[in-house]
This record gives structure tokens, C-alpha cells and sequence, in this order.
């Protein structure tokens, strides 16, 4: 798993290439589901990217989840239950988790689905087939300091998230370098 710091100068590059790294080869289409709710500053991180991101690239990029139209709790069982029967969906998954401290404010980056609601003890469907995941505060603190959370490093950890998704897109689709990078 590849940890980024969010306020490093490059880490939309770094985002871009290891987002590239695990693509494979034949996928024409990305679904990006951005989990998180608009309404908990510290899960805002999946909303916030899903907006950032809605109407770029649609040729090659479908968004769930924005500020406008969270996937939360309360609908990631029919987002995913879509995403299951949609042919040939693959699935980078958003959201934002708790850690060890070394790597609060780092946005890691694996293979593999995530599983939201973990920290909260919630059982949700996993999602992804690529994880993005932005760590927002220690996994030993109080959840319940969750929504307190600085909104300005959510929005600037969902930002470069969504620079480094859009060169993605951008190198790997072959769109000119003045393409817009956000919507």
C-alpha cells in the first residue's frame, strides 16, 4: 500500500502514478464512487472529490457521490448492488478512514475494495477495485470528534485526490495536456 502526504507538492503525480500502475490495460471506463457523508466534516472526503470531479471527462469517467448526492450508509447497498450488475464497471472507491497516527493526513492507495462504516462499526458491502483512502485523524482518538474535523485539509486532501484522478484520466485516455484538469 502506497501512503502519500496530501500537502506534498507532488502528490497528484504521485497520486496519478500509482493510480496508473494498477490499472489494467484493457479498461476503457472508470467508475470513481466518492463515499462519505456531506453532513461530518471529517467524512467529507469522498463528496468532496465526487464534486470536484463530477463533470470531467465523461467520455471516460462516471462520478457517484458528491456533495449534492452523497453515497452514505443509507444508499451504498444499492450503489453497490448497481455496481454488481453493471458489465465491465471497475471501480476506484473513495473515502475517508482513521490510522495510526504516523500516517494521519496521508492518502493511501492499494488494490483491492475498501469496507466504509469500519471505523463506526458499521457492516457495509465492500466497494472497489481500487482504494483511495484519506486518513483523517488516529484510529485510537474519539470517533465522536469526527465531525470536527478541519474542513480546509479535507478539501485540500479531496482536491489533490481529484488532480491526481483527473491525470489519470487524462494520460491514460490520451486528452491534451490543456484539457482541463477539474470540472
Amino acid at each position: 500500500m502506497r501512503t502519500i502526504s496530501y500537502s506534498d507538492p507532488l502528490a497528484p503525480l504521485l497520486i496519478r502514478n500509482e493510480l496508473f500502475s494498477l490499472l489494467p490495460a484493457h479498461i476503457r471506463h472508470l467508475t470513481v464512487v466518492c463515499i462519505g457523508s456531506n453532513r461530518i466534516n471529517g467524512d467529507s472526503l469522498g463528496p468532496f472529490v465526487g464534486t470536484l470531479l463530477e463533470n470531467a471527462y465523461p467520455d471516460h469517467l462516471t462520478v457517484i457521490g458528491t456533495l449534492r448526492k452523497p453515497v452514505d450508509a443509507t444508499n451504498i447497498h444499492r450503489v453497490s448492488e448497481r455496481l454488481q450488475h453493471e458489465r465491465g464497471a471497475y471501480v476506484v472507491a473513495i473515502d475517508s478512514i482513521v490510522g495510526p497516527q504516523p500516517f494521519v493526513h496521508t492518502i493511501a492507495i492499494r488494490p483491492g475494495a475498501l469496507s466504509p462504516g469500519t471505523a463506526l462499526g458499521k457492516s457495509l458491502p465492500p466497494v472497489g477495485d481500487i482504494s483511495v483512502m484519506g486518513v483523517m485523524m488516529e484510529d485510537t482518538a474519539d470517533v465522536s470528534a469526527l465531525p470536527y474535523t478541519n474542513l480546509h485539509i479535507v478539501y485540500q486532501m479531496a482536491k489533490v485526490i481529484a488532480i491526481g484522478l483527473s491525470l489519470t484520466v487524462r494520460q491514460r485516455y490520451g486528452y491534451e495536456s490543456s484539457t482541463p484538469l477539474l470540472a
